[in-house]
């Protein structure tokens, strides 16, 4: 490709609503152009970029003996009823009516579809296992699409769905889907963790995530792992075992039940400030709303609640914490005059409250009565309501100690690029899809699902790898391998020289871009960086001398060489980095 043909228009600036480095920097390239909210045009280079990365999807998952197939972006609303899934999706659904009023929506995932498909073609024991996929925008009509590619609207994803006769087989194709997306993932250039994670709306009873490692802020969530051991975990699904902490009240003079006057203690800190005790000895109690009803969680108040486990105890679809005025409303309706900083869960009747493993080891605490400016001292849990059973909804924090082997968490941030999840029967079951065993008995099948975000791995490519001059793409996933650069293009032996080589590595099958532009230096040298070459040549003054310059993008290294070692050393590192 000439460069002078390429369709790229490289900015000077970066985007104002791009807050990431990956949407700065694929959008400042070339890369995408956005559309409208959450949706963006795949470039040409981006495109390159994301077919490269399909094609490694789709080697391994053929190889794994997965089967492709493609599914309608627009689906029924009946399949999704059939789930169950209609009503209880949530906004992110984006649903609609055709000119026969008949409701559908934009698939954000292809649970239902690919189901019913397997029960229309799957009707024998020894037509399973089967695993089908397909690579397929899909939609989520996200209330804040942010961060360019990393979290839209409209999206690139692969999804694959395993059918097996039972719990044993599904255990068998998860550990081969799981090997597969590892194969994947190396191949893209990409180191990733595999680590527990929360299913969400996609249910099932077993999930982790693929998540690529990065120091940038555009990492969704914390990664906690040991070093000591293989356990790596999400941070809503990460447990953790706590060092030992003072949590009697009676070392601290709370020997007996009582109410105090605690005047202008709204935080645990001056709570703490103004008792001279720390907040392992507190019970924190926190209003949040799920689904639109409150609910009280109750946790020792040195630790944080994890809002996903919260909500999955209750069984909601949507949580937030609650606001003052929210807060006001509730204390009103139960005859209460109190604000945050001094609720607490006696006389709470008829709100569900959800207590934190954390509460069960404490004695002789503190915590809020309701009343404005009042806090009970000495209490026990005799003293609150009645609580049947403990859960664990904590946020896990660095240095905690790790579940398995005992040793201090670390913490680092990461970018889902794919999940995979145990499905079970929660869509065969209600959606009737079923196979007759060697008995000729009806039986469910028993799914997997497993999901790719191929945009979403462009992008977190770029969050993982770039510098202050742009990115750095992973030889395997780059648009094009080398760009070879002319400083001048007038002189004659520069131009012959440059062309000689295009020629070369075009015909071993290395894909370059010749820069032919009439451009100074050190704007086809800045558009080399920031597009993202993995390697450029440049053709200037040392050519007289037999020589050119082979730079590697990642590392910054230079060579002084000559034009057909050149060629001969980019063609080698290519082919050993595919």
């Amino acid at each position: 490709m000439k460069m002078s043909k390429l369709f790229v228009q490289t900015l000077r600036e970066f985007p104002a609503d791009a807050d990431v480095v990956s949407h700065k920097f694929l959008a400042r390239a070339g890369y995408i152009r956005k559309l409208t909210s959450g949706c963006y045009n795949y470039l040409p280079l981006m495109w390159r970029v994301l077919k490269k990365i399909e094609n490694i999807v789709r080697e391994e998952m053929d190889a794994a003996g997965a089967q492709e197939l493609l599914t309608p972006f627009v689906q029924p609303k009946e399949l999704w009823e059939e789930s169950g899934r209609w009503e209880v999706y949530g906004k992110e659904l984006m649903r609609l009516r055709d000119r026969h009023d008949r409701e559908m929506c934009l698939g954000p995932t292809a649970e239902e579809v690919i189901t019913a498909i397997a029960r229309d073609g799957l009707k024998s024991y020894k037509q399973l296992p089967c695993n089908l996929y397909q690579i397929q925008d899909k939609f989520r009509d996200e209330v804040r699409p942010r961060y360019g590619l990393l979290r839209g609207r409209e999206f690139i994803m692969k999804d694959a769905y395993s059918f097996d006769l039972n719990e044993e087989g599904l255990d068998e194709s998860y550990k081969v889907m799981a090997k597969a997306y590892e194969n994947i993932f190396r191949r893209c250039g990409l180191e990733t963790k595999m680590v527990q994670s929360d299913s969400g709306a996609i249910g099932g009873s077993v999930s982790h995530e693929f998540m690529v490692i990065t120091t940038t802020d555009a990492g969704e969530n914390d990664v906690f792992y040991c070093d000591g051991c293989d356990y790596s975990a999400n941070s809503n699904h990460a447990i953790s075992n706590l060092p030992e902490a003072d949590t009697d009240g009676s070392k601290f003079g709370f020997n007996e039940t009582k109410i105090i006057d605690t005047p202008q203690t709204h935080s645990i800190e001056e709570l703490c400030e103004f008792l001279h005790i720390p907040s392992t000895i507190i019970l924190k109690s926190l209003v949040y709303i799920v689904d639109k009803k409150p609910v009280i969680a109750l946790i020792r108040a040195d630790k944080e609640v994890e809002e996903t486990k919260l909500m999955n105890v209750v069984g909601g679809i949507d949580i937030r914490i609650a606001s003052a005025a929210e807060i006001e409303e509730l204390m009103v309706e139960k005859g209460f005059n109190a604000a945050r900083g001094f609720i607490g869960p006696k006389g709470m009747d008829g709100i569900t409250i959800i207590a934190d493993k954390t509460v069960k080891d404490l004695k002789n605490f503190v915590v809020g009565v309701n009343q404005e400016d009042k806090h009970m001292v000495g209490a026990n849990l005799s003293d609150i309501p009645a609580i049947e059973e403990y859960y664990d909804i904590r946020l896990v924090q660095k240095d905690e100690l790790c579940p398995q082997c005992g040793k201090p968490l670390k913490v680092t941030r990461g970018i889902e690029v794919g999940n995979i999840f145990k499905l079970g029967t929660k869509y065969s079951k209600p959606m009737n899809a079923v196979y007759l065993d060697q008995n000729g008995k009806a039986q469910p099948y028993v799914m997997g699902c497993y999901g790719i975000g191929i945009s979403r791995t462009a992008a977190a490519a770029v969050e993982r790898y770039h510098d202050d001059n742009g990115i750095m793409w992973p030889v395997q996933i780059a648009p094009y391998h080398v760009t070879i650069v002319p400083l001048n293009n007038k002189d004659e032996l520069q131009m012959t020289t440059a062309k000689d080589m295009y020629i070369k590595l075009l015909n071993a099958g290395i894909e370059v871009v010749l820069d032919d532009r009439d451009d100074r230096p050190g704007v086809k040298f800045k558009d080399a960086d920031l597009i993202g070459f993995p390697y450029r040549i440049t053709v200037g003054k040392t050519i007289v001398d037999g020589n050119v310059e082979l730079k590697t993008r990642a590392t910054g290294e230079i060579d002084t060489i000559k034009p057909d070692e050149a060629v001969e050393k980019v063609i080698k590192l290519v082919k050993e980095a595919l």
